[in-house]
């Protein structure tokens, strides 16, 4: 493993923990040359499936983006990294779950906006804003009123419910 610091490959492993249920070994390592630490962590790579870009492009689904979205999304929120990477956890085990070769990047985005409406409402709409596209204050008007209409108990309803979102005066259906 190569030091962040001086990128040299000599190190040695202080102390290995599980995290995430066993999902995650977490490494704890001293390089030898600069004698600073780092922390790794290894898991089982599985075959994830392929992304389809709203392009039509393909590309492997990628974890680390899942989480650059939940961080961006949570900035400045009373949200803990370990939770961010236990919601990017679950999504990613959903998606790989689902047994799809293939899955759209609307799914993955959905999913993200499912787990984000049951841990924080700020941080869903403001994923909601850049992930839907708004392109004018009437339409996140209308997805503020949505969120303050729904349950706030029933987050499994939310996620399988299509938003209703004003397109130039007429009402609309966003499907899922």
């Amino acid at each position: 493993m190569q030091c962040p610091h001086c990128e040299s490959l000599d190190n040695k492993v202080v102390d290995s923990r599980l995290s995430q249920e066993g999902a995650v070994i977490r490494r704890r390592r001293e390089c030898l040359k600069c004698e600073r630490r780092f922390t790794t962590y290894e898991r089982v790579e599985e075959m994830s499936p392929m992304v389809i870009k709203k392009d039509g492009r393909r590309e492997h689904l990628d974890r680390q983006k899942i989480l650059a979205g939940l961080k961006k999304a949570c900035e400045k929120r009373p949200i803990s990294v370990d939770t961010l990477d236990a919601v990017a956890t679950r999504i990613e085990k959903k998606l790989q779950e689902n047994g799809e070769t293939e899955i759209s990047s609307r799914a993955i985005g959905e999913a993200v906006m499912a787990e984000l409406y049951r841990l924080d409402q700020v941080a869903y709409v403001r994923f909601a804003s850049v992930y839907r596209e708004f392109k004018d204050l009437n339409q996140f008007m209308s997805e503020l009123k949505g969120l303050l209409d729904r349950d706030p108990s029933n987050a499994d309803d939310r996620a399988a419910r299509p938003l209703t979102v004003k397109e130039g005066g007429s009402s609309t259906k966003a499907s899922a």
